[in-house]
């Protein structure tokens, strides 16, 4: 009988061991590629500031003043409310929430459709803010061979606008797979998950940006 308990105990033991949680390897390599990602905007600062140092002061401050601050803090805004919209997604896939529950007019109700389509048309919003931003600006002779200003405020500010790009991709095919599936499961919730991972990454980039750009003189 003590060796059948002992049997038992060791068995139960041995199930508890397998039955571990690991981290899951999409999110942890996501998490990752982030930081590798991180390593390439570092780059573009250090390139910023290397040509802030050598670069006249008086010209520098000559091709900076033609920035619409007040416009770019509007799209800014757009952007990181975005965010919310994101995570508000997010916690609709872990609750494997897809749809809304109610009219289109209960937010509160909404799946992760709903939200993931409000922060694609959002990010869409900021592309299309930073698309006229650089209209203007060409219109007022700051191009990227212009200057070294604008070569440095194009390089930077286009690179981010190119990863704005990919997020609202990874929008499309988000949306694409989870209307596509016939039941909304674990797999389509780790797809919000990673899509916002990034998408959280691409705003904190930008609000490091558009402080350095626009508001550190």
């Amino acid at each position: 009988m003590a060796v059948v308990s002992t049997a038992t105990a060791a068995a139960t033991h041995t199930h508890q061991h397998v039955s571990v949680n690991r981290p899951n390897p999409v999110q942890v390599g996501t998490i990752v590629w982030l930081a590798s990602e991180l390593m390439f905007f570092a780059a573009l600062f250090a390139m910023y500031f290397t040509v802030r140092q050598v670069m006249p002061a008086e010209e520098w401050a000559a091709q900076s003043d033609k920035l619409n601050i007040s416009f770019s803090l509007l799209n800014t805004i757009v952007l990181v409310l975005s965010s919310f919209t994101c995570q508000a997604g997010v916690f609709a896939a872990e609750r494997f929430q897809a749809a809304r529950t109610g009219s289109i007019a209960q937010f509160w109700r909404w799946g992760m459709n709903e939200w993931m389509t409000m922060t694609f048309v959002m990010g869409a919003f900021f592309i299309g803010g930073q698309v006229f931003e650089y209209a203007e600006l060409v219109h007022e002779g700051l191009s990227i061979s212009s200057s070294p200003y604008g070569s440095v405020f194009y390089l930077t500010t286009g690179f981010h606008g190119l990863h704005v790009v990919g997020g609202l991709i990874a929008f499309l095919f988000l949306l694409g797979r989870s209307f596509a599936a016939r039941k909304f499961g674990h797999h389509e919730a780790t797809t919000g998950i990673v899509v916002s991972y990034y998408w959280h990454f691409v705003d904190v980039v930008w609000i490091a940006l558009f402080a350095v750009i626009y508001l550190l003189r």
